[in-house]
């Protein structure tokens, strides 16, 4: 080795810095400053919330709220064993399968949780990044970095961000939802579906993911797909068709999952215009109380921020996006009212990408986003690390 080929493997960041790319380690430069933000936020909402004179219960009760809850019974008790609820059949096996494997290396079910959110956060935001880049396509490399270092920023700072870090199903699903996305765009059909079928383990959500590759793969020219490969675009359906069938052989109900949220969480289908009013009173009508109203409220903004996305990428003509984008919407938009919008938020990625590449031309964007939205992602987190629904 020549001694002038020392700085240039340092400045280049090794092997590992290679395959992330510009992109990928300017969306880790993001990331990491993003978790230690929220491990403060958790210090402080414990004790903000104190009472009397003695010290707040251990960091790590903080972060068992809610589904975090839920997941770890079904990790630690099965759908059906001792202590196990009828509604929990209503969540995904991915996450909890996660949580059992890292629970044999880690004490605690809670901090397993934390930890398979960690880790999958962090493959998902380099994923997200590479996309944002590809945003910038044929402008130079220091503008598609900035653009994955925006998107990232802003996937950090969503309303719904803390649920990203807590031992919920969204930082595992994003880690398989958007590394699918970047294979079927390279062409890379089989790594896509299996992905795909990865994400689909975790939320009912994988199905929508899979419409959109397949979209994407029939819209590909001769050049991108051949179409001996059709028949994986199937591979993504068969995780869910195997819960159902599991649910099946245990109650006799293919659609228990769908029932349990109608029984634990008045999930019912409802038309658009019914949720949509539903939700406006819970928001507005004076039916809830406290900072629930406000959570509602936040639940329209996010729809309503959903439906201006789905419109903008069919006019780009963003097909399969449109389609994983408006699919959610459809589910979301049709039960009782309106519930886990702004999580679901987080699932967009074209929103992030877009929005990424936006900031890079409009700098004023991004000094806007934080501005106004880190307040509410702030507000949002304190609510759930006190032990207060935050949806």
């Amino acid at each position: 080795m020549s001694a002038g080929s020392a700085p240039e493997a340092t400045a280049d960041g090794g092997g590992i810095g290679r395959r992330l790319g510009a992109e990928g380690r300017a969306a880790l430069g993001v990331w990491g400053p993003s978790r230690l933000g929220m491990i403060v936020l958790a210090w402080i909402a414990a004790w903000l919330f104190a009472t009397g004179t003695e010290p707040p219960g251990p960091w790590l009760a903080r972060w068992d709220r809610w589904d975090a809850g839920i997941f770890v019974s079904i990790a630690r008790d099965g759908y059906f064993g001792s202590g196990a609820e009828a509604t929990h059949v209503a969540f995904f096996p991915g996450f909890p399968m996660a949580m059992w494997f890292v629970h044999l290396l880690v004490w605690n079910w809670t901090a397993a949780g934390l930890l398979v959110s960690f880790v999958a956060g962090t493959i998902a935001v380099v994923a997200l990044g590479k996309l944002a880049a590809d945003e910038r396509a044929g402008d130079e490399e220091r503008a598609g970095a900035q653009g994955a270092a925006n998107a990232v920023l802003f996937f950090a700072l969503a309303p719904a961000a803390v649920f990203l870090t807590a031992g919920y199903s969204e930082s595992l699903f994003a880690a398989c939802a958007f590394p699918a996305w970047l294979a079927a765009r390279r062409d890379r059909w089989v790594l896509a579906v299996l992905l795909a079928a990865g994400a689909s383990t975790v939320r009912i959500n994988g199905l929508f993911l899979a419409a959109a590759i397949a979209v994407e793969f029939l819209l590909a020219g001769a050049e991108r797909r051949r179409w001996q490969q059709l028949p994986l675009l199937a591979v993504p359906l068969l995780p869910t068709l195997t819960y159902m069938a599991y649910l099946h052989r245990n109650t006799g109900d293919w659609f228990a999952w769908q029932h349990a949220q109608a029984v634990g969480w008045f999930r019912t289908f409802r038309d658009p215009e019914s949720a949509w009013n539903e939700t406006w009173r819970a928001a507005f009508g004076g039916t809830q109380e406290d900072h629930t109203a406000w959570v509602f409220q936040l639940e329209l903004l996010a729809f309503v921020a959903g439906l201006a996305l789905t419109v903008l990428l069919l006019t780009r003509r963003r097909w399969p996006e449109a389609v994983y984008v408006g699919l959610s919407l459809l589910a979301l938009g049709t039960t009782t009212w309106f519930m886990s919008v702004p999580r679901a938020m987080l699932l967009w990625w074209p929103l992030w990408t877009m929005v990424g590449a936006w900031a890079v031309r409009r700098p004023a964007v991004k000094t806007l986003y934080v501005c106004c939205v880190a307040p509410i992602m702030v507000s949002v987190a304190v609510l759930f690390l006190s032990g207060q629904w935050a949806g």
